[in-house]
């Protein structure tokens, strides 16, 4: 069967999609600090288990100092405070709009990259990366977008995405780093996700708000179903199906497939969290993704 690389990153988009609509789900009954908590928990036993069976051991011990290094400090900036911004985006602005603030991870990382490891920018990718911020400053106008949520809520959760977008180019950015020599990217994850759910723990501990997690879980049981589904989804499932995606077609064409999720978030927003959705919301989310895809013109 011909197209299996580009099928597989379509695939990576759904999943994703609904990783994200579970999460948005679990949020709003337990709030994004212990849905994050939480999640890197599910997601941490899902990749233990994965690469007992890959590789015949849970954690790559003989990865060396400087690899964990990287790829935890990856974990913590990216998937620690990361995620932490990006969930807070999904409880105020929702998940189409706050995923389509996190799709500027891309833009970031381009620009980091150009910063700071002397990476070329050529004149399509600067005109990829206008055509992003236009069409996300475009959806953000559009008065529609905040649907039934406070303005003030509204300008909070763009502010989230923005961080969070940040957060995970800087988190790609060091695990690029910690992944030097064809690291297995499972390996890479389970160190990654290890390190954020030790840090988000033990940051829930000095804070004195584990028992509060507890406790926000025990009284939603339903919230702990919603991240299962979500880590196994987009932790797993996700990254494996990106995996592939990028083993069986060009970089450039499966980065841009595996990052429709904002557009595949339309429909869902409109009929699972009755949001209406003008045409300037739907024209602006096409026209970031355009200016997304352009960035992987060489």
């Amino acid at each position: 069967m011909t197209h299996l690389g580009e099928l597989a990153g379509l695939l990576t988009s759904l999943l994703y999609t609904l990783s994200a609509t579970f999460i948005t789900r679990a949020v709003q009954k337990v709030g994004a600090v212990n849905v994050n908590r939480g999640r890197v928990v599910f997601a941490s036993i899902y990749l233990l288990i994965i690469n007992l069976i890959l590789f015949g051991q849970p954690l790559p011990l003989a990865a060396g100092a400087d690899r964990w290094t990287w790829l935890a400090l990856s974990g913590i900036i990216g998937l620690a405070l990361g995620d932490a911004f990006l969930f807070q985006s999904f409880a105020l602005v929702g998940a189409r709009i706050g995923s389509l603030i996190f799709a500027l991870s891309t833009v970031f990382g381009a620009v980091a990259a150009w910063l700071f490891f002397g990476e070329t920018l050529n004149p399509m990718q600067i005109i990829g990366i206008a055509l992003a911020l236009g069409g996300i400053v475009w959806v953000l106008l559009d008065h529609r977008t905040g649907s039934e949520i406070l303005h003030s809520h509204v300008a909070a959760g763009v502010m989230y995405g923005i961080l969070g977008a940040l957060a995970q180019a800087a988190g790609y950015l060091l695990a690029k780093q910690g992944m030097l020599g064809d690291f297995p990217p499972f390996q890479a994850s389970i160190i990654r996700m290890s390190a954020a759910a030790l840090g988000l723990w033990l940051m829930a501990a000095f804070q004195k708000q584990i028992g509060g997690t507890i406790r926000a879980f025990q009284q939603n049981p339903s919230a702990l179903k919603y991240l299962a589904l979500a880590a196994m989804i987009g932790s797993v499932l996700g990254v494996t199906s990106s995996l592939f995606a990028v083993q069986h077609a060009e970089v450039g064409v499966a980065s841009v497939l595996t990052s429709l999720s904002p557009i595949f978030l339309l429909p869902v927003s409109h009929f699972v969290f009755k949001e209406r959705i003008g045409w300037q919301s739907i024209a602006g989310t096409f026209l970031a993704m355009a200016g997304v895809s352009v960035l992987f013109i060489k």
